[in-house]
């Protein structure tokens, strides 16, 4: 079977962008893989703006999964290699603040959602990286249920 291709040239495999990239007001976490075309684009459309960072979490290409982020920070899952924390270090801007917690739930980009000022986050989710997420992204942190749903 083929994959389409987009006008922007992102490969279909690539339709649940937020799986792979985290994208803020500061930088944009993009996983390292084979395909250049998917990076191309966001080189293209974002680094005159903000950072565009190679890099994976955990060994793992879903980037947006497992971290949780804004211009202020970036909060990352235990899993991260001391490697990919110092990458992360080295190339995000100066400005934002990098934590690595120890949390149960640790594919944080499923039960975080941010923005650069409030952060509803999973209702059992550790105190310890509530208090981490406050402090790293700089916001207030409400634990939330949607519809009767947890996130």
């Amino acid at each position: 079977s083929t994959q389409s291709t987009g006008s922007s040239g992102i490969n279909a495999e690539y339709g649940e962008i937020g799986v792979f990239v985290k994208l803020t007001n500061s930088y944009c976490l993009v996983p390292v893989a084979e395909c250049e075309a998917f990076y191309s684009v966001f080189e293209g459309e974002l680094s005159d703006f903000i950072k565009v960072v190679h890099t994976t979490i955990g060994g793992c290409r879903v980037v947006g999964t497992l971290c949780a982020g804004n211009k202020n920070g970036l909060v990352v899952p235990n899993s991260t290699t001391d490697k990919e924390l110092q990458h992360l270090r080295n190339t995000l801007p100066d400005s934002v603040k990098i934590t690595r917690v120890e949390e149960r739930l640790s594919a944080l980009g499923n039960v975080v959602a941010c923005n650069d000022y409030v952060a509803l986050v999973h209702p059992d989710i550790d105190r310890e990286t509530e208090e981490v997420l406050a402090d790293t992204l700089g916001v207030e942190v409400f634990r939330q249920t949607l519809a009767d749903q947890v996130l």
